[in-house]
């Protein structure tokens, strides 16, 4: 395991215990947005790549019929295994640089939540994806926006040591469509979230989905499912 990455997860281990309960208008509006992109839609296998402590899990087994979830944390994995039922979800410890524990082909949907800023190679996190899903499976991404990046912005909070920057890298819009056009997605969808739905702040969350190419899967979602920004 490289260094930066040793120092991701010993940071969310550290986060863990707070990472609920703390002030954070980035965590909070994501699960507002993945609901948002995924709304009326509903999927066979799902794959959750970075549950961290499940804020986005509970809701994901409601519109999968059987749910994995992976993080490198075991101090976050720990938080979300107490806050979902026993049995509803398969919970994993990887690194998603390495090898993924999981069948090639098997999935109808992976999501990333606030997940790729750790990760310095796009192109490889698509690959692994493409492979990991099944033909017109669904891909979805929910980032801090690259504005805020731009700016300085990036993952951190306090400890009783003080504030605490978790390792990031910064990925321009390009950079995702770059690596996910590369890996054979196609129907790529963008939107951009707002605080407060002010669209003249800089936008907080950037969301990217798409298919993997091939056979749409046997979900349904509603007439005219179109994503509105916040």
């Amino acid at each position: 395991m490289n260094n930066s990455i040793s120092g991701v997860r010993s940071s969310y281990n550290l986060w863990a215990g707070q990472y609920d309960t703390n002030l954070n208008k980035t965590r909070d509006l994501e699960a507002v947005v993945l609901r948002t992109a995924l709304h009326g839609l509903s999927f066979g296998q799902g794959l959750e790549m970075g549950c961290g402590t499940g804020k986005n899990t509970s809701w994901l087994m409601e519109v999968c019929d059987s749910l994995t979830a992976i993080d490198f944390s075991e101090e976050m994995l720990a938080v979300a295994r107490q806050r979902i039922p026993k049995g509803r979800v398969r919970f994993l410890q990887a690194d998603i640089l390495d090898t993924w524990p999981v069948e090639d082909a098997g999935f109808d949907l992976i999501t990333f939540s606030l997940v790729l800023e750790h990760v310095e190679d796009l192109n490889e996190i698509f690959r692994k994806a493409s492979m990991a899903l099944k033909p017109g499976g669904m891909f979805y991404v929910g980032e801090l926006h690259p504005f805020r990046q731009y700016s300085g912005s990036k993952a951190r909070f306090e400890t009783e040591d003080g504030l605490h920057v978790v390792t990031c890298f910064t990925h321009h819009i390009s950079d995702f469509f770059t690596a996910a056009r590369s890996n054979g997605f196609e129907e790529m969808e963008i939107n951009e979230y707002f605080d407060d739905y002010n669209r003249n702040l800089v936008p907080r969350i950037l969301c990217i989905k798409g298919r993997k190419r091939g056979s749409h899967f046997g979900g349904t979602s509603p007439e005219d499912q179109t994503l509105q920004a916040l």
